[in-house]
């Protein structure tokens, strides 16, 4: 491999990195809104702060790449308070023209400073320079900033062919030779990453439910360490829990051993999670402020969905119930969980059964957010939205189907921990609410024709006496 060069950082004394930045600005600001993974979309981007640029193949060859952390910055969404500029890593290549299997990966051509009348682009939908980050990784490597780490009982072998999952993703991921897949992120916020702390944990625990991180890409900056990307085993031959139940739906078949097998597994990975990391109880200051953080969503969401507005009482009585039996010092148990769980975070694998996978979080929910103990009914509940999705998804929308896999899941979660979600009907329905609420935003902004979906979920949880 091609010996990596050094950081160069905003505070270098060089102009070397001013100059890299402003030759490529005008580039990213047309680029960088048309990725999936850009959180920004709808707003103007206005400007760049480099965090870190590390050249790990020299730019002046055949080939170049930069490892870039790059602070974007954009007006604020309207009615909220202004926010630091969210921090995306990218990989950038460097060649004298992209050839045409490249096309899709073009940033564009730079026409001033150190990069002059090279091509740029997205460097992970290349081979080689994927391949560079895995033999990083192999080698446990420092360059600059970057720290490389693996865990030593897992072998990685050299020369896996690298290619790139086009499968749409808030991230990116790079399958090496049907043996590895490297998840990595795209957003990144310093801290401890949750996405490497949970399956770092489970596999202490010898759960087998969640596949093991082999390896690591961390970068230390001010004193503060980003977690960049993460490698582990590839389930080759494994289908998504989504698409497998789109087809099982489309071909009128049965999901419920399905998802009553999902449940054992939710339950399985809930329960090591518990042994593992700490639990606390949530008293009546913590659920109060738990069931207003929902009210307060629930009004935004109505100001922003007008749709919402002839359910609102409803929805929030879902959560005054919540508050109420805080007041009557009801308490719950809370723990580390998946926190974004739904059908897309699961593989099905044909010997193995169910992994659950991805355990970053809402990308949008502040970090400390998403790393603190929360009760074990939230997955759940996004489960069963996740369910509810997935029947209103097909050509007719399968109502009963959505019933009856519900049901499964909660009965196969109750069979391990010997607990049944659905005797907890007022926090799983606030967690449900909570979910469906945010749904509706995110649909109408986002795909309104989607929109139908959690407003029939609303129609239903608006109702009191929901079970």
């Amino acid at each position: 491999m091609t010996p990596m060069a050094e950081t160069v950082t905003p505070s270098s004394t060089s102009g070397t990195t001013t100059e890299l930045l402003e030759s490529l600005d005008p580039l990213l600001r047309e680029w960088l809104p048309r990725q999936r993974w850009f959180a920004g979309k709808g707003r103007a981007v206005t400007g760049f702060d480099l965090v870190a640029a590390t050249e790990l193949l020299p730019s002046e060859g055949r080939l170049g790449l930069y490892h870039v952390l790059l602070r974007v910055h954009q007006p604020p969404v309207p009615g909220a308070l202004p926010q630091p500029g969210d921090c995306y890593q990218l990989l950038i290549g460097v060649r004298e023209a992209l050839p045409p299997r490249l096309a899709p990966a073009l940033i564009g051509h730079v026409v001033d400073g150190p990069l002059d009348g090279r091509t740029v682009y997205d460097a992970l939908y290349d081979p080689r320079p994927a391949e560079v980050l895995l033999e990083a990784l192999r080698t446990g490597a420092r360059v600059g900033a970057l720290s490389f780490e693996r865990d030593p009982a897992h072998e990685i072998r050299d020369q896996l062919v690298a290619r790139l999952m086009t499968a749409e993703q808030s991230n990116s991921s790079v399958v090496y030779g049907d043996t590895f897949i490297l998840k990595l992120l795209r957003r990144v916020t310093p801290g401890v990453n949750p996405d490497l702390e949970l399956p770092l944990a489970l596999a202490r625990e010898g759960c087998a439910r969640v596949p093991a991180p082999v390896a690591w890409l961390r970068a230390d900056l001010d004193t503060e360490p980003y977690v960049l990307a993460v490698l582990q085993p590839f389930m080759n031959g494994a289908s998504d829990g989504w698409e497998l139940a789109l087809r099982e739906l489309a071909k009128g078949e049965d999901f419920t051993r399905e998802a009553r097998e999902l449940g054992r597994a939710t339950a399985e990975v809930h329960t090591a999670l518990a042994r593992a990391l700490p639990t606390v109880t949530l008293g009546h200051a913590q659920l109060e402020l738990m069931a207003g953080g929902m009210t307060e969503r629930l009004t935004a969401a109505v100001q922003a969905v007008p749709a919402l507005r002839p359910y609102e009482t409803g929805l929030r009585s879902a959560f005054e119930a919540l508050a109420d039996l805080a007041r009557e010092g009801q308490t719950w148990t809370a723990q580390r969980v998946h926190g974004d769980l739904h059908l897309g975070q699961c593989l099905r694998s044909p010997g193995d059964g169910w992994s659950l996978i991805d355990f970053e979080g809402e990308p949008s929910r502040p970090l400390a957010e998403r790393r603190m103990p929360q009760p074990a009914v939230r997955d759940i509940a996004g489960m069963l939205r996740s369910f509810d999705y997935a029947a209103h998804s097909a050509k007719t929308p399968a109502p009963d189907w959505a019933h009856a896999c519900r049901a499964a899941y909660c009965t196969g979660y109750a069979e391990v921990t010997g607990r049944d979600p659905r005797t907890d009907p007022v926090m799983l329905r606030a967690y449900e609410t909570d979910k469906a609420i945010y749904e509706v935003v995110y649909e109408a902004r986002h795909r309104p024709e989607w929109l139908p979906v959690p407003m029939s979920a609303v129609r239903r949880l608006a109702t009191p006496d929901l079970s």
